[in-house]
């Protein structure tokens, strides 16, 4: 996404995102570089970045001078100007992180829970997430993003089978985790905050547009395209673990038969009589197959293996899955394995659920579209309500 900056009526908390979003992902940078990505003149950007300053979000830093004159102050990111907390919830427990401006995991906890109720389930986030800030004292925390199995809305498929929360049908989990908490309140589906924790802070760094497969308990995944995760018309892009893939094959609970994640996922492993290595080996075909089939819709720069299995286990996968089977993914000129284990391990979830809340002070497309929906009714980098 480009970075400019608008000289509209409602611009002002607009333009300080966009000043903030490119010092995050450009520094540490100076303010004409800034108002060069941006847009705005250099005058404009120096009032945002003293505003910024003072209010702890960014640090300016000025190195020692190599020849004659002062080289100009740049700006970064402060890691300890805000905090935000990430929550996973699954079919197995669930996972809470404290996490900073810059992404780094400071504290984490998980409980064990298996398919717990929203009751039960909310008191014990509460809990973690006044444990997690305890530890903090006098930080200012953000807000609150919860990942959680997937689709959202879809009569027959929501919140139904081994995979997914059963008993969550109909919860309204933005209030829910809001009074919980007492934090503005955001959620999203695993795979598409595992993607984004990627991009943000793992192999997406180097890359714009891949594949996120994400191995849990279910199987989904996330094309993640120009930085922006991709997520179709009701927010459930990604469902390839219900794609049938096995004619005739075993009953899912999405009422398919032979669906991908009854094969490939934790879950299907679970049922497996056996070792992983027996396991790998069995489903090694069908993983192949929707490879190709992931690589033929999307032509992304490469598969990025990530999620809640344990990265020897994807490693095992993707050996086993050689020699892929031709598909456009296919080029001599790749600058990228067709198959890569992510790098942001079973964090990724929490830091692109904790991110869900800190895009409502650093992204400027979310800033964009809230300002023009809420009518100028707050800024959130000054404490503007980001929970409605």
């Amino acid at each position: 996404m480009a970075l400019r900056g608008t000289n509209q009526e409602f611009g002002r908390p607009y333009n300080r995102r966009i000043v903030l979003e490119s010092i995050r992902r450009f520094g540490p940078i100076a303010r004409g570089d800034i108002a060069h990505h941006v847009g705005l003149t250099v005058q404009t950007v120096s009032t945002i970045v003293r505003e910024l300053e003072e209010q702890g979000y960014i640090l300016s830093v000025r190195e020692e001078p190599k020849g004659r004159g002062q080289p100009p102050a740049t700006l970064r990111i402060n890691p300890e100007g805000g905090y935000a907390v990430g929550i996973h919830l699954t079919p197995l427990g669930i996972g809470a992180a404290l996490i900073n401006l810059s992404g780094d995991v400071i504290e984490s906890v998980h409980r064990e829970a298996p398919s717990p109720t929203p009751d039960l389930a909310f008191e014990a986030i509460g809990a973690m997430v006044a444990d997690l800030t305890g530890r903090r004292a006098g930080g200012r925390v953000i807000g609150v993003g919860m990942a959680l199995p997937g689709p959202f809305g879809v009569e027959s498929m929501s919140f139904v089978g081994p995979t997914t929360m059963a008993g969550w049908k109909g919860v309204p989990l933005r209030e829910r985790l809001a009074a919980a908490t007492g934090l503005p309140a955001f959620f999203e589906i695993d795979m598409a905050a595992a993607a984004m924790g990627e991009r943000l802070y793992g192999l997406g760094l180097q890359r714009s547009d891949y594949y996120y497969l994400y191995f849990s308990v279910g199987l989904g995944g996330a094309m993640v395209h120009d930085g922006g995760v991709l997520r179709g018309a009701w927010g459930n892009a990604g469902e390839i673990g219900h794609i049938p893939v096995v004619p005739e094959g075993e009953l899912c609970p999405c009422g398919n038969r032979g669906c991908l994640e009854r094969y490939l996922s934790l879950e299907a492993r679970g049922r497996w009589n056996g070792n992983d290595a027996g396991w790998v080996a069995e489903v090694a075909p069908i993983f192949r197959n929707a490879i190709a089939v992931i690589e033929n819709l999307f032509d992304p720069e490469t598969i990025v293996l990530g999620g809640l299995a344990s990265p020897q286990l994807l490693e095992r996968l993707a050996a086993l899955a050689e020699p892929l089977h031709n598909s456009v993914s296919a080029r001599k000129d790749r600058a990228a394995p067709r198959i890569l284990v992510a790098q942001g391990g079973q964090h990724a979830v929490l830091r692109g659920a904790a991110a869900l809340a800190v895009s409502g002070v650093l992204s400027p497309r979310f800033g964009q579209i809230f300002t023009a929906k809420r009518q100028r009714e707050g800024d959130l980098l000054n404490g503007g309500d980001i929970a409605a």
